[in-house]
């Protein structure tokens, strides 16, 4: 029982589909963990995120660092690049899933 519609149309599906939702959660989900426009929200994710970060480098949270670019986000927004490399992401899990499912189903 593969899952394949006409030529791998379902994985298309599933890759565009993962994509597209990839790109419009990101700046749901960082808001949800506290990195808002605003700033770090106190008491949630990104504080404790930002504290272990800060005590890790003596007292500052370093430049580049993951919570940086995700303050940075969160402030000004994804960039068009950013996106595109979400999008990629969100696009190949889906398809990753499908196979499997392939996979296990030939094999059953």
């Amino acid at each position: 029982m593969e899952l394949a519609l006409a030529g791998g149309k379902i994985a298309a599906l599933c890759a565009v589909g993962g994509g597209v939702a990839a790109i419009a959660a990101t700046p749901v989900v960082l808001s949800a963990v506290g990195f808002t426009s605003a700033g770090i929200t106190a008491g949630s994710v990104a504080a404790g995120a930002m504290q272990t970060a800060a005590i890790a480098n003596g007292g500052g949270v370093a430049a580049g660092s993951l919570v940086a670019l995700c303050q940075s986000a969160g402030v000004l927004g994804v960039s068009g690049l950013t996106q595109a490399a979400i999008g990629t992401a969100g696009a190949v899990v889906p398809i990753g899933a499908v196979e499997l499912v392939n996979i296990i189903s030939s094999v059953l």
